[in-house]
């Protein structure tokens, strides 16, 4: 099965287009090397994508027919990535949680509803 279209079937990406476009732009390894959308993949591979600031990689342990539920996403791939590696991640999804400013952007669903009581409505 392409890289692309397995990327797509176990769920990593949410369209088949965006899981190519990431391919295309070096973001997947497969056993440590940069691949093209069309590399067939077999059960063993190591598959790396990459989510700044680490390298996220999974082994594959089979090849599903078409696209997969999230429940049986476990029986396809296993995360083999590094504890280390997880930890720094959540620090950076937590740094860059904490830079947004309050106010800034969209109000929330809370900021609404707290909007529409002022208003009396």
């Amino acid at each position: 099965m392409r890289i692309d279209k397995f990327l797509w079937c176990v769920r990593r990406f949410k369209t088949r287009s965006l899981a190519t476009d990431a391919v295309r732009r070096e973001q997947v390894q497969v056993n440590g090397r940069v691949v093209k959308p069309s590399i067939d993949l077999k059960v063993g591979d190591v598959i790396a994508l990459r989510e700044p600031p680490i390298w996220r990689s999974w082994e594959i342990l089979g090849i599903p027919a078409s696209r997969v539920g999230a429940k049986l996403v476990p029986g396809f791939i296993k995360e083999v990535t590094s504890f280390a590696d997880l930890e720094k991640l959540e620090i950076a999804r937590l740094a860059k949680a904490q830079e947004r400013p309050a106010g800034d952007g969209r109000p929330t669903k809370r900021d609404r509803r707290d909007m529409e009581r002022f208003r009396g409505e």
